[in-house]
């Protein structure tokens, strides 16, 4: 009896190997299980050996979305947290020596340092009792592989103005206590803010980092000189003999109010994700980002598309959670400054 051989096209052989791959994953998978839940949970425990772990990462690199959901049905993440816990946040004021406030913000892995840098200028005609805020957002090519050197990544720009919106449509500043003179000087704010490892959540990490360094702001003492300008004094020269006196006679802080956070929530069916890694934007639906003042006043609220209809219940859900994580960030910057005025 001869040998029947079946040649299949080169499309369906690659969908018909995948298939095969995919119930071998869940045999393993479910064997996984009956021997431990932990390794069904992309967890394996001490006792596994080093095959099971690779074969879980295969399975987590080939079908994501399978993966994630097995955990969801569980209610929790891959990296042990419940859906809506945002990852350990570190906040430390201070961290660029040469700044006028400056400031260095980590959610998880997402890490952003923040500096402002204040400069004189001369006001504007419509608003001559009011200084100005740039905010300028980037991303280099050390904190994603996504990022290419030569050319500014697309969410920079977008992070950028998403940041100057928050600060100033929060009223978090009074922009006439940056004023010097009437019509004649007020400061410039410049606001810079690096982005040094981006794993999800930036502009969260982002606006952190600003609020932090506005907090640590102190605004340099001036002088005007001969000429009628002006001038910025050094350290030397603060609380020295002048020729005139001081516009301001010595580095003051900002008075900050409404101080706005955020928190940004992926969506997956019906699972409300927040705070997620950048594997986790990835594959994720959609996502919604809600920005509350610390009056817990809407400030912003940001959904960039996606297949999944964000409900009303869904964006209360989310306001929700954003509550709940602004008593943590307010606690954390609380104790990041109360550690500044002890030092």
């Amino acid at each position: 009896m001869g040998t029947v051989v079946c040649v299949l096209p080169v499309k369906n052989y690659c969908y018909l190997n995948k298939m095969l791959c995919e119930v071998a994953f869940e045999i393993k998978i479910i064997c996984i299980r009956k021997e431990d839940k932990l390794e069904t949970m992309g967890l394996p425990n001490d006792t596994g050996d080093l095959a099971s772990e690779m074969e879980v990462d295969a399975f987590r690199r080939l079908f994501p979305i399978r993966f994630y959901e097995r955990h969801l049905a569980e209610s929790i993440r891959p990296d042990a947290r419940l859906l809506s816990r945002a990852r350990d946040t570190t906040l430390a004021l201070g961290a660029v020596a040469s700044a006028d406030g400056s400031a260095l913000a980590k959610i998880g892995s997402t890490t952003m340092l923040a500096a402002i840098k204040m400069e004189v200028m001369t006001p504007s005609v419509e608003f001559p009792d009011e200084g100005c805020v740039a905010v300028e957002f980037h991303m280099p090519p050390i904190c994603s592989r996504l990022v290419r050197p030569g050319r500014p990544a697309d969410a920079a720009q977008v992070v950028s103005k998403q940041l100057s919106d928050a600060i100033l449509s929060s009223g978090m500043i009074n922009l006439k206590e940056l004023s010097l003179l009437s019509g004649k000087a007020a400061w410039m704010a410049y606001l810079d803010i690096y982005c040094l490892d981006a794993d999800g959540a930036l502009f969260d990490a982002a606006l952190l980092s600003a609020v932090a360094s506005f907090s640590h702001l102190q605004i340099p003492v001036v002088s005007l000189n001969d000429d009628g300008k002006i001038v910025v004094l050094s350290e030397e020269q603060d609380g020295g003999n002048l020729d005139k006196e001081p516009v301001n006679n010595e580095k003051r802080k900002l008075t900050l109010s409404s101080i706005p956070f955020s928190l940004m929530c992926v969506l997956h069916k019906n699972c409300i994700l927040a705070d997620p890694t950048a594997e986790e934007e990835s594959i994720m639906e959609t996502a919604v980002t809600v920005v509350l003042d610390s009056s817990n006043q809407l400030v912003a609220l940001y959904k960039p598309g996606g297949p999944v209809l964000a409900r009303t219940s869904v964006i209360q859900d989310c306001v929700a959670l954003t509550r709940q994580r602004i008593k943590e960030l307010e606690n954390i910057l609380d104790e990041a400054i109360s550690g500044m005025e002890v030092d």
